[in-house]
């Protein structure tokens, strides 16, 4: 992700690559009972283990512009040394996750068309009220934060989409927590303005594999024009 600058790797002890064990719980995933009303959706508190969420929050790569950057594909991670945040990367993009998601949410999906990317900072524009596209199927937010005071930055899953007050709930973004919402003409969602770290990963079941291409294509374009503009305004560095 030429975007993004990794830390140094961390030396804490990680799960095989490719494996689900231990870094997922997708047994607790699969016991969820996910609400239906008035969109379809589910919060999840130690989705991952503490120790994966110390050694992932360490590794995270840091996007000083902002913005969401597509992670590595399935196929690069499968070839590179991973640390602590690629190995739960890996987890998260092996088929049995794209499984457990299905079972869970009574959807057929395909992981092919699963969409990964990934977001360290949060700006005060981000957060309004809005649904996802009509090309994405089912959406997952794991997030990774040691802590959270902020008042700003709670995702709040909607009712209506005019009133950040009228929700069904608030969400502390912190290590381990899972959001996972089916696409709907009304899963409306936000938060209230942050400016600052609020790390999390972003998984979007989209409606075939050529889209999730293609939109992969579109954030990794776009995030390289913002990291490209704050360098000419000397907000970033190349």
């Amino acid at each position: 992700m030429p975007a993004l600058s990794s830390p140094a790797p961390s030396v804490a002890p990680v799960p095989p690559a490719n494996r689900t064990d231990g870094v997922l719980n997708l047994d607790g995933l699969r016991a969820q009972r996910p609400a239906t009303e008035p969109f379809p959706h589910l919060v999840m508190t130690g989705f991952i283990a503490p120790v994966v969420a110390v050694t992932a929050r360490h590794d995270f790569p840091d996007s000083p512009h902002g913005g969401l950057v597509p992670a590595p594909s399935r196929a690069e991670l499968e070839r590179g040394d991973l640390d602590g945040f690629t190995r739960l990367l890996a987890a998260l993009t092996a088929p049995e996750t794209t499984q457990a998601f299905a079972e869970t949410f009574g959807l057929d999906l395909d992981p092919d068309a699963l969409m990964v990317t990934v977001r360290s900072r949060c700006v005060p524009k981000d957060g309004r009220i809005h649904t996802d596209s009509v090309t994405k199927r089912l959406t997952a937010l794991l997030y990774l934060n040691d802590t959270w005071t902020a008042p700003g930055g709670r995702l709040r899953l909607l009712r209506s989409a005019d009133n950040m007050e009228d929700m069904l709930a608030e969400v502390l973004p912190l290590d381990g927590t899972l959001v996972a919402f089916r696409r709907t003409d009304n899963s409306f969602h936000g938060h209230k303005p942050h400016d600052g770290v609020r790390r999390y990963i972003m998984l979007n079941w989209m409606v075939d594999a050529g889209t999730a291409r293609r939109e992969t294509l579109r954030h990794g374009v776009t995030a390289g024009l913002k990291r490209l503009g704050n360098a000419f305004s000397g907000k970033g560095e190349m």
